[in-house]
């Protein structure tokens, strides 16, 4: 299926008639559809676009110009069915359209390549490989992206252009049309084929290529580009191989540069790793030869839109309305607490959730390798460390914004993620009149966060004993909230743990909400969670409500 539109053309002293058009659709002096010819029409007149909104009618810059229901357009215009267009003498009305969605036209597009459909191809898994590199024509369509791909560089010639005079938005459709202006004179093609490629070519050249059909699909939590034509992603906690691809190595460099350039970062054989994040807050990690020997890889990380609250939490059964209504007193009671978990396991996700009980009137200052938190909050203060510049210098790290958090009045003070010698800081901070500060350490237990605690300080190098870092730790820390990810890909709070004291120089905990996965799934709560003395305002507060 291919886009068409219906139309009913008339002009003055002839009668009506009425046209079925395959979309892009270039009207102008000599279109069969206007007939006769006449003077008072240009060569490119005006032109109806397939934009992912709708239709729009922009006019290609002819002397009388293009009106839309009697109005002259000056810009692109959305048209719906029953609208007119005058171009000179003629008069076109809307009678319908038929815009195939892109995603199955994306689809038969690659079913077109030689791929044959089974029973499986109508699961979403089975949908992200439709395309292999095997099929011939396949492979054709990525030598084309890669050919059309040159060209069109070198028809924007933008090396000569000042960039700084025209938006992305009015260049991007310039190269929309010159693509569309390329593929009309290609006969090798269907027309579906042609439209795919003309969107495809000009995302890769001025956008994020593969990228941007990953970006929009809401269900990818997280992409992963192993090397310029193997990219995989995360759909409801599994991982898939996606359909999708970049067209060389040359044009998924181009892509990171894109990336990291607004930021000031950089990427090169100096500095082959960067982080960075996007536009809409997703965190992009990137590496480069020579450290990365396949070539250039990607990861992304994407955000929801919308932030996980603690309702979504206990409707997706990632704890327990006891173990809820704990963590709620316990941010209220201002208790320190550790979010411990693995990679993606949904430890800033939970953070932020549990910022929306901080009162309004207490002041938040973040502090955070790549700013990824969205915390829900007016009084908030936000900073992100930087990495050094070309020449070397200019590196602020995270002790360094520790120390100047300190001046800033904060109430309470939140790490994005703690990982080296800002450990000591931090344990300073909530030990010293910031209480109910809360930070993420990545550890698979409880006993193992406390460990990798212990190194991080020893890291700090003031050269303290042992046992003055463990008392440190016991007297800054209280609770530890340890997060897995099961198989499925469901995310939950695995265990409640409380920080209780020394004992015979080992660091005492005690259990107080578990998940038990046998005989049936279910959160349970420890019968001396009660009693314990360091958490009684806690306990109080529970009680109370």
């Amino acid at each position: 299926m291919i886009d068409r539109l219906n139309v009913e053309v008339s002009v003055t002293g002839q009668g009506v008639q009425q046209h079925t058009v395959l979309l892009p659709l270039e009207l102008g002096r000599g279109h069969p559809i206007l007939a006769p010819r006449s003077l008072m029409l240009a060569r490119r007149h005006a032109a109806i676009l397939r934009r992912a909104s709708g239709l729009y009618l922009q006019d290609l810059g002819s002397l009388l110009g293009t009106r839309l229901n009697g109005v002259r357009v000056s810009s692109e215009q959305i048209i719906e069915a029953g609208d007119v267009i005058e171009l000179g003498p003629y008069r076109i009305r809307i009678l319908d359209f038929q815009l195939v969605n892109l995603a199955r036209q994306e689809q038969e597009i690659i079913l077109s390549a030689g791929h044959q459909p089974d029973e499986s191809d109508s699961t979403p898994e089975a949908r992200l490989n439709l395309a292999q590199p095997s099929d011939e024509l396949s492979a054709q369509l990525w030598a084309a992206l890669s050919r059309l791909h040159a060209e069109l560089l070198v028809r924007l010639d933008l090396a000569r252009r000042d960039l700084s005079q025209v938006s992305d938005k009015a260049l991007y459709q310039e190269a929309y049309e010159l693509m569309g202006q390329i593929l009309t004179a290609d006969y090798s093609y269907t027309a579906a084929q042609k439209q795919y490629l003309q969107k495809a070519v000009c995302d890769e050249a001025l956008r994020l290529g593969a990228l941007e059909v990953l970006l929009a699909d809401g269900q990818v939590s997280e992409i992963m580009v192993n090397r310029f034509d193997c990219i995989y992603i995360e759909k409801s906690g599994r991982l898939l191989r996606s359909s999708v691809r970049f067209s060389s190595e040359h044009a998924f460099r181009a892509v990171l540069d894109r990336i990291v350039a607004p930021l000031g970062r950089r990427l090169d054989e100096q500095s082959p790793l960067v982080d960075a994040r996007l536009s809409d807050g997703s965190r992009v990690h990137a590496v480069i030869a020579p450290i990365a020997l396949q070539g250039a890889c990607l990861t992304v990380r994407k955000f929801p839109q919308h932030t996980l609250s603690m309702a979504d939490w206990q409707v997706s059964g990632g704890l327990s309305s006891d173990m809820a209504a704990f963590l709620h007193q316990c941010v209220l009671a201002r208790i320190n607490c550790l979010l411990v978990g693995g990679t993606g396991t949904g430890k800033t996700s939970l953070l932020n959730a549990l910022s929306t009980w901080i009162p309004e009137h207490e002041r938040i200052v973040t502090i955070e390798d790549t700013a990824e938190l969205r915390l829900q909050h007016q009084n908030l203060v936000a900073l992100e460390a930087r990495p050094p510049n070309s020449e070397g210098s200019g590196n602020i790290d995270i002790r360094e914004l520790l120390r100047n958090a300190l001046r800033m009045r904060p109430d309470r003070i939140i790490v994005g993620e703690c990982r080296g010698a800002e450990a000591f800081d931090m344990l300073s901070a909530m030990n010293t009149g910031h209480e109910g500060s809360l930070s993420t350490l990545h550890a698979n237990s409880p006993r193992d966060a406390l460990s990798r605690l212990e190194s991080m300080v020893l890291m700090a190098g003031l050269e303290l004993p042992l046992s003055v870092v463990r008392e440190h730790i016991v007297a800054s820390v209280q609770c530890l909230v340890q997060l897995r990810r099961l198989p499925c890909g469901r995310r939950l709070i695995d265990e409640i743990v409380e920080v209780s004291g020394i004992e015979s120089g080992r660091i005492q905990t005690q259990s107080l909400y578990r998940y038990h996965s046998e005989p049936s799934p279910v959160f349970i709560a420890s019968e001396l969670a009660a009693q314990s003395p360091r958490l009684r305002s806690v306990w109080a507060g529970l009680m109370a409500s």
